[in-house]
């Protein structure tokens, strides 16, 4: 194992915020006209451009595998709509972090708290969106991989349905869970890309459900930062609830994602890692080999009691939407020790949409300590136009 690279990508030269993977710049406009047309697009380095080596944000990866024969789809339907690519944002590793701090290519630097982490792993997709380096994010959520970023760089976030949007040609981390979702730094946009995007629109409830086992896990920072725009936000339903989602607790739900989680990792990277023996950061390596020793009936016992976890999301969001906070804490300084305590809370919130393939929509608040910090809505499956359109008419 190498040490971390020295020269972070943000020092490099033509990589502002070291936003961009490795050879990451280039322009590659789209349709002349479109419902996006001009609005720059960074594609996080796990999404497939044609003639371009997905790097997936570790040189292993990108010195094993070749150029893509074809856009991903998702890249075609943006070019399409007229958007233009400008370039490839830098990643974690295979995706499988939520830090933001890759260990070979350096730390992208969170325009709202630059001593502090952007989070992942869509961290560069974040970054350049939040920065103005782009108008759009493109990135992928597994585990919060959109809406963490999102939240600690002061941006707009959206994690779609699962399987809203074609997941071809992207890297996999746990396909179950895996979505393309996108960061902004305004709703008007976010809903944008949504309208070019997805179809249908079912409309949202009137009745706003606030789960009071989520809120009890945001820290106190969090919390006080979230106190405005939560009291706003009520103020805009018929009628507000106070709901319990887990009886048993999220942690319960958290630890049930992360066993699904780490057995599909394993799954579409495991022959990978063994004829190559690449070279992981330190927190990534562990990760991967932990998820090696996860056993097919551990996980099918997780996947029975997903399902239900499932339908009791199903059943709750029938005629409501769910507001939680985004993450439980504020944003780490960088290079220090993330607590696994924390990360495990965050955790606890970020897989209520994954374990259900829910579509959630963050949205960012300031704390007192001049911290970024999210609120969200969680809506039922399929109402992601809908939830896109109305937080967008509320922040007009």
């Amino acid at each position: 194992m190498t040490e971390a690279t020295t020269t972070p990508a943000n020092l490099e030269p033509g990589n502002p915020g070291g936003a961009f993977a490795p050879e990451g710049r280039f322009d590659l406009p789209g349709a002349a006209g479109g419902p996006l047309a001009r609005l720059r697009v960074g594609v996080k380095d796990m999404i497939d451009i044609q003639g371009r080596v997905t790097g997936a944000g570790n040189p292993d990866w990108r010195a094993t595998h070749g150029p893509a024969e074809r856009h991903a789809p998702v890249v075609a339907q943006l070019l399409a709509a007229g958007a233009d690519i400008v370039g490839k944002t830098l990643t974690d590793e295979l995706a499988y972090s939520l830090n933001g701090e890759n260990f070979h290519y350096g730390t992208p630097v969170n325009p709202v708290t630059p001593d502090r982490i952007p989070g992942g792993s869509s961290c560069g997709s974040a970054v350049a969106a939040a920065s103005g380096l782009c108008d759009i994010g493109l990135g992928t959520d597994t585990a919060g991989s959109i809406r963490l970023p999102a939240t600690f760089c002061g941006a707009w976030g959206f994690r779609p349905t699962h399987g809203a949007v074609s997941s071809e040609g992207v890297v996999p981390l746990a396909p179950s869970y895996d979505v393309v979702g996108w960061i902004t730094r305004d709703a008007d946009t976010l809903a944008r890309v949504g309208q070019a995007l997805l179809s249908g629109d079912t409309g949202l409830p009137g009745r706003l459900l606030l789960a009071d086992d989520a809120w009890s896990l945001a820290s106190d920072a969090v919390r006080q930062g979230l106190e405005a725009p939560r009291a706003a936000l009520m103020a805009r339903f018929g009628a507000v609830e106070q709901v319990t989602l887990a009886q048993e607790g999220l942690l319960a739900w958290q630890q049930i994602f992360r066993v699904i989680q780490g057995r599909e990792v394993w799954a579409a990277h495991g022959d990978w890692i063994a004829r190559h023996a690449p070279r992981f950061g330190p927190d990534i390596g562990e990760r991967f080999k932990w998820a090696s020793t996860i056993a097919a009936d551990e996980a099918a016992a997780a996947a029975v009691e997903r399902r239900r976890i499932a339908a009791r999301l199903d059943e709750l969001l029938q005629d409501a939407v769910l507001c939680i906070p985004t993450v439980s804490f504020v944003a780490p300084v960088k290079g220090s020790s993330t607590a696994a305590e924390d990360r495990t809370r965050a955790l606890c919130l970020l897989c209520i949409a994954s374990l259900a393939g829910l579509p959630q929509l963050t949205m960012p608040a300031m704390a007192g300590n001049r911290c970024a910090v999210g609120l969200s809505l969680i809506a039922a499956r399929g109402r992601d136009r809908a939830l896109l359109e109305q937080a967008a008419r509320w922040a007009a």
